[in-house]
């Protein structure tokens, strides 16, 4: 359905980050209707607005609407994650015979680069449109080497787009100058009701992945792949999560291994993952050139935080389908290896499909 929206970029102030430095939240407005608000702390997406099947707009990622709430650092909402999303197990790898330390954040685990990783960090933002005119957003970033224990300095360039299609394509290159650990992923909150509008048990959830990654008791990735045949997640069929949560291990979510793109290739666009909201019909196809999804259930919101709306964020409030490379690859290759390259480029691209169901409850 194509709703009348002119095509529009717009900003307005945000906030003033520790040091004086003003923050402005840039908006992007595609002719479906897709609306995406960022800013520049953390290259974080606040607010992404999306046409329901009567036309109603809805924002559909948890978030703040001060830099303040930010800057508290709250579970990571709509941020830039890197060097490395996801855990290193005990904090440490090695790359070309040589051990580096990293900073411990989570028990004995690195998680999401450390305690000041990209989500923290102040990115240099440019708005400006592609060949097509879509409007976008293009963050850069220069992590400097030893930071949070990586070594290299790595050079990250990520561009947000809203196409007139509505969807939101999430571009990523990175370039280091030693070799080093490089995993990059959004890690958006998405709530298809709308934000503040309760827990997302009334949406319907597909994952095509036929093997996931087990963990252990501090969180850290086994390194095997086990067969998702037979498991309480198993997500290859659609599958209501007022089901499905209560039976996931932690009622947390898991590390799985994106089927390949048809033909048996590695390389290019895989289906990852499918959300529908029945009630509004919207829905989310998520399509990525990254190996691996994560499926966080937003077990951990535990109702202390308020979020835009005023109201507060409980249990299950928002989930997470971040893709991403295999967290530990760097001690595991074997996984996939993400170790980046002095004169190479690592390139990423993940596809945000919103459209609308109008059959309320179909798939």
């Amino acid at each position: 359905m194509k709703l009348p929206f002119p095509s529009e970029i717009t900003s307005r102030p945000f906030g003033v980050a520790p040091g004086g430095l003003p923050i402005e939240s840039w908006k992007l407005t595609g002719v479906g209707g897709l609306q995406l608000e960022a800013i520049p702390y953390g290259a974080t997406i606040t607010r992404l607005v999306v046409p329901d099947k009567a036309g109603r707009l809805d924002d559909v990622v948890l978030g703040f609407n001060s830099l303040e709430d930010y800057l508290r650092g709250s579970a990571y909402f709509g941020a830039a994650i890197g060097r490395v999303a996801g855990r290193i197990g005990g904090g440490s790898f090695t790359v070309d015979g040589m051990s580096y330390e990293l900073v411990r954040n989570d028990g004995p685990n690195h998680l999401h680069g450390g305690i000041l990783g990209f989500d923290k960090k102040i990115w240099h933002l440019e708005a400006t449109r592609n060949d097509q005119g879509e409007p976008s957003l293009v963050f850069t970033y220069t992590s400097p080497n030893g930071e949070e224990g990586y070594p290299g300095s790595v050079h990250v360039r990520l561009t947000y787009t809203v196409t007139d299609d509505n969807k939101l394509i999430v571009d990523v290159q990175a370039k280091s100058d030693q070799s080093t650990p490089f995993n990059f992923t959004q890690h958006s909150y998405f709530n298809l009701a709308g934000e503040g509008s309760g827990a997302i048990t009334d949406h319907v959830l597909q994952i095509f992945a036929d093997d996931f990654v087990p963990v252990d008791d501090t969180m850290a990735l086994s390194g095997s792949l086990v067969p998702v045949t037979g498991q309480r997640n198993d997500f290859r069929r659609p599958r209501s999560l007022r089901e499905a949560i209560p039976v996931l291990s932690g009622r947390h979510g898991d590390l799985y291994r994106i089927q390949p793109p048809p033909g048996g290739a590695e390389t290019g666009l895989r289906m990852a993952a499918r959300l529908v909201h029945p009630e509004s019909g919207r829905v989310l196809e998520i399509s990525t050139t990254e190996e691996y999804l994560q499926f966080y259930t937003g077990v951990a919101i535990d109702g202390t935080i308020s979020g835009k709306s005023g109201r507060s964020y409980g249990a299950h409030a928002g989930l997470c389908l971040e893709c991403e490379g295999y967290p530990d690859g760097a001690n595991q290759p074997a996984l996939g290896n993400i170790v980046l390259r002095p004169g190479g480029t690592k390139r990423s691209t993940t596809i945000y499909n919103f459209s609308i169901d109008t059959q309320e409850g179909c798939l």
